[in-house]
This record gives C-alpha cells, sequence and structure tokens, in this order.
C-alpha cells in the first residue's frame, strides 16, 4: 500500500478514535455486497482488512446478511460461504429482514458499538453517512477504500469538542463576579456601532461643471501675418543704402539750387 493511502486511514481512524472513542481490535459489520465484490476482485478480506487498518481487526455479520444471501440462490453461493466464515452478532430480529434494514438498526441513532461498516450498498452508505461517528468500508476495484469522515460526524465532533473545552455561561459568570469583588475589575460595555450616514459623493473624484457666463468663441476667417525674421548684419547694410540714397538725393537738390 502507497505511503499516501496510509496516512489516509491513519489520519481517518485517528479521528474516529479520538472523538468517538474506537478502539482496537476495530469491529467490522460486513454484509453480502461486500463479499461479492470481494470475490469478484480476489480480495482476500480476512487476510488484507487487518492489513489495510494496521491494526487488530473482528469481522463481524448477522443472521440476516446469511438469511438474505443464502435466498438469492445459486448465482452468488460464493459471497453466501465467504458471509458464513465470519463470527455471527446477535441483531435481536425474530423474523429475518434485509441486510441494509439490519446493519442499520444494529447502528441505531448514534452507532453506540462502534461499527464500522463494509457495504457495496448505495443505499446503505447513505445511511451510514448520515449517522454520525460511523466509518465506512468500501472495495474501489480491489483496493479497500475508508471513506473520510462525513459531515455528520465532523459536525458531532466539533460539538463535542466546543461542550469538553469551551467555557459554559456559569463559568464565565462566576469569573466576572470574582473579578469584581476581589481585583475590582469591570468588563468593558460593549460600544454600539455608529451607523455610517450617507454623504454625497467625493468633490474630488466629481468633474467640474462648465460656467454658461463664458462666451464661445466664434471661428474667423482672418489669415495671420507672418513674421519673417531678419538677421542683424543684414538690417545694417540695408540702413546704410537707404542713408546713401538719402545723402545723394540732398546734394542733387543742393546743386540744382546753386
Amino acid at each position: 500500500m502507497k505511503i499516501s493511502r496510509r496516512r489516509k486511514v491513519h489520519r481517518y481512524l485517528n479521528f474516529f478514535c479520538n472523538n468517538y472513542g474506537f478502539r482496537q481490535p476495530y469491529q467490522v459489520l460486513i454484509d453480502g455486497t461486500f463479499c461479492y465484490a470481494a470475490l469478484k476482485n480476489k480480495f482476500n478480506i480476512r487476510e488484507q482488512t487487518p492489513k489495510y487498518m494496521d491494526g487488530d481487526v473482528k469481522l463481524l455479520t448477522t443472521q440476516c446478511v446469511i438469511q438474505e444471501s443464502a435466498n438469492l440462490g445459486h448465482s452468488i453461493y460464493g459471497a453466501t460461504v465467504i458471509v458464513k466464515q465470519f463470527a455471527t452478532h446477535r441483531c435481536g430480529h425474530t423474523m429475518p429482514v434485509p441486510g441494509s434494514i439490519c446493519l442499520e438498526s444494529m447502528l441505531g441513532v448514534n452507532n453506540p458499538n462502534r461499527y464500522i461498516i463494509a457495504t457495496q450498498d448505495k443505499e446503505l452508505q447513505t445511511v451510514v453517512r448520515r449517522i454520525p461517528g460511523t466509518p465506512l468500508l468500501y472495495l474501489h476495484q480491489r483496493a479497500p477504500t475508508l471513506e473520510q469522515p462525513s459531515a455528520a460526524s465532523l459536525r458531532m465532533a466539533r460539538i463535542n469538542s466546543n461542550e469538553k473545552f469551551g467555557v459554559s455561561k456559569t463559568d464565565k459568570d462566576t469569573l466576572t463576579n470574582l473579578k469584581q469583588k476581589k481585583f475590582g475589575v469591570t468588563e468593558p460595555e460593549e460600544q454600539k456601532k455608529r451607523k455610517k450616514k450617507k454623504g454625497g459623493p467625493n468633490p474630488l473624484s466629481c468633474k467640474k461643471k462648465k460656467s454658461a457666463t463664458k462666451k464661445e468663441t466664434v471661428p474667423t476667417n482672418k489669415k495671420k501675418r507672418k513674421r519673417l525674421k531678419v538677421s542683424k548684419h543684414m538690417r545694417e547694410h540695408w540702413a546704410s543704402l537707404v542713408k546713401e540714397e538719402l545723402a545723394s538725393k540732398r546734394n542733387s537738390v543742393a546743386s540744382k539750387k546753386n
């Protein structure tokens, strides 16, 4: 068996041992469907079940299960031979009932006798999962499989642990009274939570409204005059030419007067 499967089996069995008082040898109640699947898949129940659980196992069945297997006839004769090999537990039924009903009555409300149910019957498996503290064993082809604790088993284990280790109301009241008398310690009153007022939107996240007073700009078709940049030496050259032209005009005017 692989290490991971072995660890799972140990973890599940430890859960039932710690929370529901299971001890070795584990009592395994077997029905005809489990024996038929074991015969079909060549699984030796007597040898391989203790190896799988890594502990002492007591294999049990009831007279109702044996009678049901015998009534089904020659088709499951081998399963009937196998189921007759196990110790027969008294079920208290004067008249034989179907095996699933018999095993369900053996479990009761909370499985006080700490049975492990070995079955391939789907209806009986659903019943077993509803009863807290009941492990379920079935065959997956040739491999035995102990199912993980059901929701009912986990819920009841949680309730029992809270009752065991939790502080009761009376103990809590006595502790508060002792604190007040000896040390004068008073527990702070629970502050009422203030209801948050509904506020408006964050002004920083809102967009600014467009002002209505602004006039809409009218597009104009006027062309802007482009100014040409002239270098300094060109401006000086043009100024000197203008001065020379003016001087020549003045000289010509003066000569005409004379």
